[in-house]
């Protein structure tokens, strides 16, 4: 900081140390402000448009800065365009008598596919046999970094061990429906209120971030922030159901990959959604940012099928670009503002229930690294047909 400020003449610099959330929102808003996160060792620099180039320069001339990249604007993508016809469930495959003699009962789970009957548990959760396993991510932290949440959703009431909001003028309450949705599938109860059974991790420990604003946008410096938040707070677990486009062949954002090392070096695994902006069959586009980056896992989207849905970005770019493992991601059940429930679509929606099943890794090897919990998550999915551009390792299983 001190070379980019005798070089480009940058702003006065506001450190933001450990869980500190005082004023960081608007300090990110103020032009004459640049802010300095230290415990992910990166910076929001604000210089004058002439003196960008300087920056740029002075950046590249200092060794001890890795990068110096434009901020962008960041956006919660659930579906909200026309959809197409619902599909009925049916198994991957079906050879009873091959799947019990040569396969464990999670592989008998996954190849049969989740059961129609959504009485007790939402179709997600019994296609990554959540309903199956006795854990319960038990006083394991897992970080929603989205548009906030209902703090008086009886669902959630007393499961929200913090929060805090990045986003100038807007309480962490959510107005827009997208994270409480997402805090609702990754740590719901075993026993909500109404209808059946959505969350993942019921016994986690939920740390809100909200990042973006009730219209469903951020910047890189807002998202930056509730990541040094959440690390600072001890989550296990960063679900970021957030993204930007990016264009083929273009590469993984330096920023995002760095602080995405730095979080596993402290224990924390980011998991993120690969975008909904494909068009299938015959357009399929690149995973957006920040899920293309190689250390954090990009998540695709499947529909009760079992088979990728129609809007699911694939894995056609080079490092970090590709697919790390699907989950349920069409007409996904889970928690509303105001108490209720809704059903949501898109790669958002699959984000939180690979988030849940980290939780519940965590739960059963406490002593586990963040490389060793990012491994057995992988090690676990469910192969499937389709190409590991569209679905990487295969269906997320629950352990």
């Amino acid at each position: 900081m001190n070379a980019l400020r005798a070089s480009a003449d940058i702003a006065s610099v506001e450190r933001v140390r450990g869980t500190e959330t005082a004023n960081v929102a608007e300090l990110l808003e103020r032009p004459d402000v640049s802010v300095l996160f230290e415990e992910l060792g990166a910076a929001v620099v604000e210089v004058r448009p002439e003196q960008r180039h300087a920056l740029v320069t002075s950046a590249e001339a200092e060794s001890s800065i890795i990068a110096a990249e434009p901020e962008r604007m960041v956006y919660a993508s659930p579906i909200t365009a026309p959809q197409q016809a619902p599909t009925e469930f049916f198994p991957a495959y079906r050879s009873d008598e091959e799947v019990v003699a040569h396969h464990t009962m999670a592989e008998i789970a996954a190849a049969q596919g989740p059961a129609a009957d959504e009485e007790k548990w939402t179709w997600g959760l019994q296609a990554i046999r959540a309903n199956l396993s006795s854990l319960t991510g038990r006083d394991v932290k897992v970080a929603v970094i989205d548009t906030g949440v209902d703090t008086d959703h009886p669902d959630l009431v007393g499961r929200i061990e913090a929060s805090a909001s990045f986003v100038p003028g807007e309480a962490v309450e959510d107005g827009n429906g997208h994270g409480t949705h997402c805090i609702g599938t990754a740590t719901g109860p075993a026993t909500p209120r109404q209808g059946p059974r959505y969350g993942v991790a019921c016994e986690a420990r939920i740390l809100a971030a909200k990042v973006l604003n009730n219209a469903g946008s951020g910047t890189d410096g807002q998202i930056l922030a509730g990541m040094a938040w959440a690390v600072a707070h001890g989550a296990r677990v960063i679900s970021m159901s957030l993204g930007a486009r990016v264009r083929p062949g273009e590469l993984f954002p330096q920023t995002y990959e760095k602080l995405a090392q730095r979080a596993l070096e402290r224990g924390t695994v980011i998991v993120a959604a690969a975008g909904n902006d494909s068009h299938r069959p015959p357009e399929i586009r690149p995973v957006s940012r920040p899920a293309n980056c190689p250390s954090i896992l990009a998540v695709s989207a499947l529909d009760k099928a079992l088979t990728p849905s129609f809007f699911s970005n694939g894995g056609i770019n080079g490092e970090g670009g590709e697919v790390n493992l699907a989950a349920p991601g069409r007409d996904v059940r889970s928690a509303a503002p105001g108490g209720g429930y809704q059903s949501l679509s898109g790669t958002s929606m699959a984000t939180p229930h690979v988030a849940g099943v980290l939780a519940l890794l965590a739960q059963a090897n406490p002593n586990a690294s963040a490389a060793e919990l990012k491994a057995s998550l992988v090690s676990g999915a469910f192969p499937l047909t389709q190409p590991a551009r569209d679905v990487g390792s295969g269906l997320l299983q629950a352990p």
